[in-house]
């Protein structure tokens, strides 16, 4: 879609600090992020809701989801990742993932 940010990070015309990138997918770490590492998971096709994606794509990005929280837990040392999916603000499915620890006095 020629509007939609996302599209354009993916495309490499807006730049981003790339995490991820694969055939269908690509992570880059958020620009407002709510912790160190917040970083944000998309499809490089345009979709707006979760529920639009074909089950082999939806399938791909739970799976590299759930690889990028352990990379994230191994190597930033956190509890939890704490995941969400979300299309509203930005009408583009995007995963959060968000690095958390259990102790609240322990700020990531």
């Amino acid at each position: 879609m020629d509007t939609c940010i996302f599209c354009k990070i993916a495309a490499g015309a807006i730049p981003s600090s790339k995490v991820y990138e694969d055939d269908m997918l690509f992570a880059f770490l958020d620009i407002h992020p709510v912790a160190p590492g917040h970083t944000l998971l998309i499809p490089k096709a345009h979709y707006r809701w979760f529920d639009e994606l074909p089950d082999g794509l939806s399938d791909h990005l739970f799976r590299t989801a759930k690889k990028l929280a352990h990379d994230m837990k191994q190597k930033d040392g956190v509890d939890y990742v704490h995941l969400s999916i979300v299309g509203k603000d930005v009408p583009h499915v995007h995963v959060h993932l968000i690095p958390r620890a259990m102790k609240e006095s322990v700020t990531v």
